[in-house]
């Protein structure tokens, strides 16, 4: 948010930034004949709450330009109205008058404008390249426009990341190159022969110089009023250090704030860091994560805006949460997983990618989410003020289906799936329910090669991930590649200098493969090599929400082979599994231990009325054409019905009731506990075998998760038959025993 937008403005009762400007009108009278004398009075802002409670809506997703970004041609006005979408949506800037300006980078690479009404028009852009615009000359292009800022004059400055400059659009729309060259590189001196290396992040002081997060140098660079361009902090290469000018160590900074001090805030992405640089240029640390500590709560933090107090709202990627920090240090997480986002709850809107945050004139915040392609509004759930006017909304485009190569060669031949979507998975601290297997594994061998399915282009600023381990991966925008070499050759040769930088230490030792924001890869382009897991793991995200890989249509995928149902069991409400075929011998309410099992020859399952709530277990697998036989594989689907002693179904189970289909996952990795019961995992974490154990009382479907029980405490005595359906992704209906006989008593 730029220095000019810190100025009182109207407040939100209760909320997240209150400030005020209310001018009120105060009679005094003067004699009995006299006029009265209006004098202003001008409430002082308020201080930021730090307790506000969040309530998230999407405030733009898919809209209609406004007639003056039409196209010109007659026979394409009508296409004026059809719905519009986000590409990228990365920096946001609200002007003094509440107009919203957002860059839409991706395949758009423009710079839109949201006016108090909601209308909606492109101020500058709409094609990749490089060319500035004139009164005359009004075409201008973009490349990755990212972070955004406004100086007090309405003069709108661009941080256009691929072109490797920074751009100024005047209130009149003209777009000019402000700083840099547009080559990659590091050079001081005047803006037009100054280099940069795709920054990211822009601000602009209240003496109108404008700093700019120089991303791939990792340093922070400022320019003057006179078109000087100079290095404030960072040093020759990322790490991180506190310290005075360039003794100071930055790893891919993202973001950049003024707080009223004039002191520089910057979010340190690699670093997992906020940090803060002094007028003199000294760095320090507001707050960091752990770079081993996976839960933190700030990993991968982007977004940053601040208040007129200087309270801090940043974005991180990791967890799609949003944080606030006060001056004095306090934080405390916003939204999120683990804030107010639980396993089993479906209603708490999430955040994916929130990368751009905005600050309007009554408080609220606005937040582009590049993974959702979406602009979400957030405001305190006590608020009533008026928030800013949503763009009209029109139906999104649906998701077309797609066609997709193999991300190994041969493309177009058939690779055999060892691992699919939903599966559950454990980590090496031997929890076996650890989170969600989200994507396809394709088999291979160490060092094959992996190659891109599709043409797409980069949005995150750090799209690498793990370097050197097991888990080594990137992504391109939709579609992460897994369990791999990423850039590298097996023999570890650089498969693209230009679009890859692998960093290394002072031993040679490599740290992290560099890729940029808004590289471009292309279909069948090579990307890494397989390592020691020998298959690569693809994830497929096209809104953010991860979507099941073999919806891409691979071709010669076969799968004729049926899941197999191994057993339905039932649990307590402890989670523990209930033996077959057991008399549960009731005991006094007043005693405290456990009903005893006993075995009991007729068959069913005995279910006394004390349990209350109970669980249905499904232990079943899959396995597709191709693979070994002691290959187990995630199912897609399960539904069940449950029918009395007479085979009738009981009320709401006339038709078989969906529990789990793994189409979409939910964002929050506990939702696993949710879809599995304990025991669940793979060989690999500690079972002796693969198990699936599925807690279809719960539901698992279409990015939700919901906590459920079976009640059978007001069920009438007698016999209950529980069947299941069991599919894989092909449709084929498991054998097995499908199943299980009860009594409830």
């Amino acid at each position: 948010m730029s220095f000019f937008s810190r100025r009182p403005v109207l407040s939100l009762a209760l909320g997240l930034t209150a400030i005020a400007a209310v001018t009120t009108t105060v009679f005094y009278p003067w004699n009995g004949d006299a006029p009265k004398v209006a004098i202003p009075f001008v409430k002082k802002p308020l201080a930021t709450n730090m307790q506000w409670e969040a309530q998230i809506a999407p405030f733009m997703d898919a809209f209609a330009l406004t007639s003056a970004s039409a196209p010109a041609q007659p026979e394409q006005a009508e296409q004026a109205e059809q719905a519009d979408q986000f590409s990228d949506p990365f920096g946001i800037a609200i002007d003094k008058n509440g107009n919203i300006f957002v860059a839409d980078a991706g395949e758009h690479n423009r710079i839109l404008k949201i006016n108090p009404q909601g209308e909606v028009s492109v101020v500058a852009g709409g094609a990749e390249g490089y060319l500035d615009s004139s009164a005359k000359q009004k075409e201008a292009r973009f490349h990755t426009p990212s972070g955004i800022a406004l100086d007090p004059h309405g003069n709108l400055y661009v941080a256009d990341t691929g072109n490797h400059v920074i751009r100024k659009i005047n209130p009149q729309g003209v777009v000019s190159t402000f700083a840099g060259n547009g080559q990659a590189g590091f050079r001081d001196g005047a803006a037009g022969q100054a280099q940069l290396n795709g920054p990211i992040g822009v601000a602009v002081d209240r003496q109108g110089r404008v700093w700019v997060a120089d991303t791939y140098n990792d340093k922070i660079r400022m320019i003057t009023v006179d078109g000087m361009v100079h290095t404030v902090a960072g040093g020759d290469h990322p790490g991180y250090q506190d310290g005075l000018g360039s003794a100071a160590l930055f790893d891919t900074p993202s973001q950049i704030v003024i707080n009223s001090l004039g002191e520089a805030i910057v979010t340190d992405t690699r670093n997992n860091a906020v940090r803060k640089i002094s007028e003199r240029g000294e760095v320090s640390t507001l707050m960091r994560s752990e770079p081993d500590d996976h839960d933190a709560l700030l990993r991968r933090p982007v977004g940053l805006a601040i208040t007129h107090d200087d309270h801090l709202y940043v974005s991180e990627l990791s967890h799609g949460r949003l944080l606030q920090i006060a001056p004095n240090g306090e934080s405390r997480g916003v939204t999120g997983v683990d804030i107010d986002i639980i396993p089993g709850d479906d209603t708490s809107p999430r955040l994916q990618n929130p990368v751009g945050i905005a600050v309007d004139q009554r408080g609220n915040l606005l937040i582009s989410d590049n993974a959702k392609n979406r602009v979400h509004l957030i405001r305190s759930h006590m608020q009533h003020d008026a928030a800013p006017v949503a763009p009209r909304a029109l139906a999104k485009p649906a998701i077309k289906p797609l066609q997709l190569p193999w991300p190994l060669l041969p493309q177009d031949q058939p690779h055999e799936v060892v691992g699919t979507i939903g599966e559950v998975r454990g980590n090496y601290d031997g929890e076996s329910r650890d989170h969600f297997h989200r994507g396809l594994d394709v088999q291979a061998a160490m060092g094959d090669t992996v190659v891109v399915i599709k043409d797409e282009k980069i949005k995150s600023p750090v799209p690498s991930w793990a370097a050197t381990s097991i888990n080594e991966g990137m992504r391109i925008n939709a579609l992460s590649y897994i369990h791999m070499k990423v850039g590298r050759t097996a023999k570890e040769s650089n498969l693209d200098p230009q679009k890859f930088q692998l960093i290394k230490d002072s031993s040679g030792k490599l740290q992290q493969v560099r890729i940029r924001r808004g590289t471009r890869f292309h279909t069948g382009e090579p990307i890494g090599s397989i390592n020691s897991l020998y298959h690569v793991h693809l994830n497929y995200a096209p809104e953010g929400d991860v979507i099941n890989p073999l919806t891409l249509g691979f071709p010669g995928f076969q799968d004729s082979v049926a899941p197999h149902v191994e057993q339905i069991q039932i649990a307590n409400r402890d989670g523990d599994i209930l033996p077959l075929p057991i008399q549960m011998q009731v005991q006094k309410k007043s005693a405290k231990k456990k009903p005893t099992p006993e075995p009991k020859a007729d068959g069913l399952l005995h279910l006394p009325r004390t349990l209350e709530q109970v669980s249905i277990i499904v232990d079943a697998y899959d396995q597709a054409d191709g693979n070994l036989a002691r290959r187990r594989l995630g199912v897609y689907e399960i539904a069940y019905q449950i029918l009395d002693a007479q085979g009738q179904p009981l009320p709401g189970f006339e038709q078989a009731k969906l529990s789990q289909r793994f189409d979409r996952l939910p964002t929050d990795e506990e939702a696993v506990k949710i879809a599995y019961a304990p025991l669940s995992g793979v060989t690999a974490h500690g079972n002796a075998r693969t198990r699936f154990l599925h807690n279809i009382s719960n539901e698992i479907h279409d990015g939700h998760a919901l906590l459920n029980y079976w009640n059978i405490k007001e069920l009438p005595a007698g016999e209950y038959l529980i069947r299941v359906f069991v599919k894989d992704f092909a449709g084929n209906l498991a054998t097995g025993r499908r199943e299980l006989r009860v009594r409830i008593e």
